[in-house]
């Protein structure tokens, strides 16, 4: 089940830029770096309250997001991530309704999550990663 706005990705020419931008004219704290080979990105994670802003950029200058700035060099909203509790559940019962995903199955994502993303006709225009966490780990 849904259970979280997870974060907002944006996607930028220049992350070293863009962070400098977030955290020293908006105040916002950087909590970390991660490439994510899988993705072909780079982020950057700034937390808001109970969710995040997340900078991505292209890694090596390749993949989705290299593909998302040819067609808007400025960069801009890239997609909306939304925290599942089940994320085999919840893909299972978007497919059963119709919705198209991106990929198959789910792959890895940033911070040790299975990602998968929902292919933006399904949701009027806007793409919609889901994520699983993985289950915290105990003492």
């Amino acid at each position: 089940m849904i259970r979280r706005l997870d974060h907002i990705a944006i996607a930028v020419p220049d992350l070293d830029a863009a962070i400098r931008r977030f955290c020293e004219d908006l105040g916002l704290t950087l909590a970390g770096r991660e490439d994510v080979p899988s993705a072909l990105t780079r982020t950057a994670f700034l937390p808001v309250d109970r969710t995040r802003i997340e900078l991505v950029n292209p890694l090596d200058g390749q993949g989705p997001i290299a593909k998302f700035l040819e067609k808007k060099p400025a960069g801009g909203l890239h997609h909306l991530c939304f925290e599942t509790d089940d994320l085999d559940a919840d893909v299972a019962r978007l497919r059963a309704l119709g919705y198209p995903f991106l990929t198959e199955g789910p792959t890895p994502g940033a911070h040790g999550t299975r990602v998968i993303f929902v292919h933006p006709k399904g949701f009027d225009g806007v793409l919609i990663e889901l994520a699983e966490h993985p289950p915290a780990r105990g003492h």
